[in-house]
């Protein structure tokens, strides 16, 4: 006998809560379902000293404020974990642990799906797939095994007292490549930091956080990235009170900085040329920001403290001007790789034709082209915001939306009298 219910909601994270609540705010019977802890990946697949990269105010859904965190302050990744585990016990989010799912696959000649765990199977009518994009760790295949003692992704790191003594290379400059070079230089490593094309905002300006300006200037709402854009990383930190990441800065502080990671070939790596254009889209993004920043400041006649000197910003230092083609990694006395290069997303438990060529998603936001399958927690599921905590929370509430129409038109009995009616179709069901 299987177990039955309405929805099925893959992952216990931040996707998989937001979903439950306005589920459960419907009405409609579901079960979420997570192979580890609530937000395990806060807890365990973060380093020691990760906090959020956005203010408290800001980074959490409407219903909870943090507790202990300062609305300005940046919470610890564990603070956001137990935030979640908070969060779903408020709601009474119908979680199960300890359940992971091993294949969802389309029912034959019924509408739903049968759901297999380790626990049982469960026929649901729809299945959301709230895991998210942080599924499995991007590792290029560019340094061989044994070139160096240590190669690890940033999603095993934890601290630098982990990794054996010696210098370290840091692969990727988006929020965890820099926090981590920033925080291996200050233990006293020797570091090399490899970057990307990259966005990098402002921490705060005139008094205000990013996030604020991000806000009222109507960026959050941008439904497309720029042409290119997709996957270019924000570099930006919470770390030590919050502040800009400013390259810069970061060189100053004793850190070399390299051109984009290409190859290596007999313990040799070889960067492309292409640091200090890097470096200079970054700098455009910012200034950018600043000037626009500014101009809203003077439309709406806000009197916030001036700061000139955020727009200035000095030599570039002679890695760039000169940057390091390629690196001897033993003549160096690299002896550790970090590989801050991202994630991807792990679909393999989903048997249903609704992956492009590319294996990403077909969907609108959140909408599968496979009727009754659902994501949610993706980049730019529905427009920029959507990567961060507030919002995957209105992403699920448009998902919650759909289904809960779906539903009402699967009710319509055979007299041709609504069960019970479909609800109107506004703006946040149109598709």
């Amino acid at each position: 006998m299987s177990e039955e219910t309405e929805v099925v909601v893959v992952g216990a994270g931040q996707a998989g809560v937001a979903m439950s609540e306005h589920l459960s705010a419907a009405g409609v019977p579901h079960l979420v379902l997570e192979r580890h802890r609530i937000a395990e990946r806060w807890r365990s697949e973060r380093w020691d000293s990760l906090v959020a990269n956005g203010p408290a105010w800001h980074d959490r859904f409407p219903g909870l404020e943090f507790p202990d965190v300062a609305p300005d302050a940046f919470a610890s990744k564990d603070q956001v974990a137990d935030y979640f585990v908070a969060y779903a016990e408020k709601i009474g989010a119908p979680v199960r642990t300890g359940v992971e799912v091993t294949s969802a696959r389309r029912h034959e000649g019924r509408p739903g799906f049968r759901v297999e765990t380790s626990q049982g199977v469960i026929d649901a009518r729809f299945v959301v797939a709230a895991t998210g994009p942080f599924q499995r760790p991007v590792h290029p295949a560019i340094v061989p095994d044994g070139a160096v003692p240590a190669q690890i992704h940033s999603s095993g790191y934890r601290n630098p007292e982990q990794l054996p003594d010696g210098a370290v290379l840091v692969v990727g400059a988006g929020s965890s490549g820099v926090q981590i070079a920033d925080e291996l230089r200050r233990s006293g490593r020797e570091v090399f930091l490899s970057v990307g094309p990259h966005d990098r905002p402002p921490r705060e300006y005139r008094g205000r956080d990013f996030c604020w300006w991000l806000g009222v200037l109507g960026r959050w709402d941008a439904e497309t990235p720029a042409q290119g854009a997709e996957h270019v990383t924000i570099a930006v930190s919470g770390a030590r009170g919050g502040h800009t990441v400013d390259f810069r800065e970061l060189a100053s502080s004793g850190i070399e900085l390299v051109g984009l990671t290409e190859s290596c070939e007999d313990g040799v790596v070889r960067f492309a040329p292409d640091l200090g254009r890097n470096i200079a889209e970054g700098d455009a993004k910012y200034l950018e920001l600043l000037r626009a920043a500014d101009e809203y400041i003077a439309r709406n006649g806000l009197d916030l403290p001036e700061e000139p000197q955020a727009h200035v910003l000095g030599p570039d230092p002679r890695c760039v001007t000169a940057p390091r083609r390629e690196l001897d990694l033993a003549g160096a006395g690299v002896t550790s790789v970090v590989w801050a290069t991202g994630f991807a997303a792990d679909y393999g438990w989903l048997d249903v034709d609704a992956f492009d060529e590319r294996g990403r998603p077909r969907q609108r936001r959140g909408v599968s082209s496979a009727p009754g399958l659902y994501f949610l927690g993706l980049p730019w599921l529905s427009r920029r915001g959507s990567a961060f905590i507030w919002g995957v929370w209105h992403d699920a509430r448009y998902v919650a939306d759909h289904i809960t129409t779906q539903r009402s038109y699967l009710a319509y009995d055979a007299h041709g009298t609504p069960a019970s009616a479909p609800a109107p179709v506004s703006a946040a069901t149109q598709s």
